[in-house]
């Protein structure tokens, strides 16, 4: 495998690093603004540079740039060596924002993407129910049409972000005579609006940053609709798609793996470092392995979308890799802590790898579990890959439906 890049790119490369070397770290008195304001106009000269949204058309706010995977992973490497910021990230730049360029009504884009990329409006999703998990089809949060509005009854849960939430997209129930994944609509709506009741939901983390959300006769513009009525499975799949590219990634992987031979050099068993103990290191190195394997996945993939083909199964394998070197990075962190991993999370400590020894690491023992469940379970990526890559029978309990 060549993991050169040409001259032609090496040459991109450089106008990278120019950009950056001019506006990051801010200078002047950009450099006295808060944090929050240095990277929103950081953002803005990117996009205007090309470097951000690049995907994105202009009259939606983006640089509309010819897709160029190649140049999109130099860009994110050299953001990354200087330490600036990256693309606006989270449920809705990454997940909402390519649905609706997939999906979208020309107004709802026009609406919705500049905001949210800008991060002026932020996103909260919809989906998982009391009764309807894995099995998210069978939701029942209702939605039914009354002259120009959508009146919506019922409830969600384990809803990310609910609390502070600006808008919402959400699945409901618009047609419930028809057989399951027929009768589901995508809407967007409001956070603020009437009848709308988000309770916080407090987790072993010592975080609430899951919700539940009650709809009581909720009013929601009709064209707030994503997509056409009773097909919003086939909108909620690109959501999910993007989800769960938004978990797999390899890079978050590698941080993580530094993050934890790090710890294994500053605590101590026996009054020496632990990496010293053959047993730690033997554990080290098997997670190694498994890491690079992720990341030349990775590299393959990329090599896959610079030739404008399709990965085929690899690609369906990308969050259950990572979730699953989420649970060995974080039980091995556990076992090097000893006593200090057992001391419960407080809402003061921020979620960090970096807090070597220290509740950080606890915290994200506990967001393994979580993560494993978010974008579907582990055990529904096993059957997404073994049905769709690997072309097995269905499973037999789906089979009921």
């Amino acid at each position: 495998m060549d993991l050169s890049y040409s001259a032609e790119y090496e040459r991109f490369r450089e106008q990278v690093r120019a950009f950056l070397a001019a506006s990051w770290p801010p200078k002047g008195d950009e450099a006295k603004l808060d944090i929050f304001e240095q990277t929103a106009r950081f953002r803005e000269r990117s996009i205007e540079a090309g470097f951000m949204a690049r995907s994105i058309p202009k009259r939606y706010g983006g640089a509309e740039r010819a897709p160029d995977v190649l140049e999109a992973t130099i860009i994110g490497e050299e953001f990354r060596k200087a330490g600036a910021p990256g693309e606006a990230r989270g449920i809705g730049a990454q997940m909402l924002v390519p649905t609706l360029l997939e999906h979208g009504t020309e107004a709802q884009k026009e609406r919705f993407i500049p905001a949210t990329m800008r991060g002026d409006v932020t996103w909260c999703q919809g989906y998982s129910e009391p009764g309807s998990g894995s099995d998210l089809a069978s939701l029942q949060t209702r939605a039914v049409l009354e002259g120009d509005e959508w009146v919506i009854n019922g409830q969600k849960i384990w809803t990310t972000g609910a609390q502070v939430a600006d808008w919402m997209f959400a699945l409901c129930r618009t047609e419930p005579e028809h057989p399951r994944h027929a009768g589901i609509s995508y809407i967007v709506l409001d956070m603020k609006t009437q009848g709308i009741d988000v309770r916080p939901l407090r987790t072993m983390t010592g975080i609430a940053e899951f919700n539940e959300v009650f709809f009581d006769d909720v009013r929601v513009p009709a064209e707030n609709i994503v997509g056409r009525r009773g097909e919003g499975w086939i909108v909620s799949r690109s959501t999910l798609k993007h989800e769960r590219n938004m978990i797999g990634g390899f890079e978050g992987v590698l941080a993580n793996y530094r993050g934890l031979v790090d710890l294994a050099k500053n605590v101590k068993r026996n009054g020496v470092p632990a990496i010293e103990d053959s047993h730690v290191r033997q554990q080290l190195i098997e997670i190694e392995g498994y890491v690079e394997a992720h990341r030349y996945s990775g590299y393959r993939q990329l090599t896959c979308a610079a030739r404008r083909t399709e990965p085929g199964i690899t690609g369906m394998m990308n969050k259950l890799n990572s979730t699953n070197l989420g649970h060995r990075f974080s039980n091995l962190a556990q076992d090097l802590m000893g006593d200090a991993g057992m001391v419960s999370p407080t809402d003061g400590d921020f979620f960090g790898q970096s807090q070597l020894g220290t509740q950080g690491w606890a915290r994200q023992y506990m967001w393994s579990l979580g993560i494993a469940i978010a974008g579907g379970t582990a055990n529904i990526q096993r059957n997404v890959i073994a049905e769709r890559g690997l072309g097995l029978p269905r499973d037999r309990a789906a089979n009921r439906s």
